[in-house]
């Protein structure tokens, strides 16, 4: 009992040392919870631009700590694991380092996972799941189904669940243009029977060319690959995300919202009613009601 007494007394006093709270301090911000800021629109309606809020650092297993704004890997030699754990489920809001600059941070929605084939037409995303067309007419009764390729394909798999998942009506569609050999870009002739195929979201390779749409409006068939996952922001029309640069390892997975600590507006007014909230919370009507109120007040120059 003494040596118990002792142990936990100098243990106490470590931890009110300078070098003892560092190495606290260090030890939450690694492992357990880590503060981030919402910079960009990307996720709104559901996670808005001044969101501060805290991410659950072990909910995928334990991310290779970095040295704070250095980003440097303090154990080299992982995948960007040093724990593995649970992965993402369709659905959740992830915290991940993105594969073309895994020293930044983004926060965005996971929208297939391995396995899982996706292609999105007209700004409309549809998933066909990996555990196959059985599981896709149990687990989706009452969403819009299509049959594509001898599979079941759901259109539009999370907008009615996640309620902040929208498009902006201002962006309209781009037209589909040539890709050639060696990048050269040449618009598609607008009378031409390849326009009017591209335009009902059909592409097409020939003759060394490629056919495309702007990612953001549409794009082919893709098979998720082993290990990654796909992830894309809720506002729809306003996101740099797997559709421009690829899937996400899981080693760079680090995280998940877990609440908000903190909430500011452009106008520098404090959104007390985000406070404490979780990412599930703040999907409910009532919140994005009001986030889409604050969008209307800024459109019409009110802040």
């Amino acid at each position: 009992m003494e040596k118990a007494k002792n142990f936990a007394y100098k243990a106490y006093k470590f931890s009110n040392s300078w070098p003892g709270t560092i190495i606290i301090v260090l030890l939450v911000i690694f492992f357990v919870a880590q503060a981030f800021r919402i910079p960009s629109g990307s996720m709104k309606s559901s996670l808005l631009i001044g969101d501060h809020l805290f991410a659950k650092k072990f909910a995928y297993g334990i991310s290779t700590p970095h040295l704070p704004f250095l980003e440097i890997a303090l154990v080299p030699g992982t995948d960007g694991h040093i724990i593995n754990g649970d992965t993402p489920e369709r659905g959740d809001i992830v915290i991940f380092r993105p594969p073309h600059n895994k020293k930044m941070h983004y926060v965005k929605r996971c929208v297939a996972l391995p396995g899982d084939e996706i292609f999105m037409v007209n700004k409309e995303l549809y998933l066909h799941p990996f555990e196959g067309d059985d599981y896709t007419k149990e687990f989706y009764k009452g969403y819009e189904l299509i049959n594509k390729d001898g599979k079941l394909w759901v259109k539009n798999p999370y907008r009615k669940k996640h309620i902040g998942i929208h498009n902006d009506k201002h962006v309209i569609q781009d037209d589909p243009v040539v890709l050639y050999e060696g990048g050269r870009y040449e618009p598609v002739d607008r009378y031409s029977q390849v326009y009017k195929q591209l335009r009902s979201g059909l592409f097409k390779v020939e003759n060394g060319t490629f056919y495309e749409h702007n990612p953001l409006f549409a794009f082919p068939v893709k098979r998720i690959p082993e290990n990654e996952y796909f992830m894309m922001g809720d506002n729809r029309d306003h996101s740099n995300d797997s559709r421009f640069w690829g899937t996400v390892p899981y080693g760079l997975v680090e995280g998940t919202p877990w609440f908000v600590y903190f909430s500011i507006n452009d106008n520098y007014e404090i959104r007390w009613d985000r406070m404490g909230k979780t990412p599930t919370d703040l999907e409910q009507r009532e919140y994005i009601d009001r986030a889409l109120a604050e969008d209307t007040k800024k459109d019409q120059g009110v802040f």
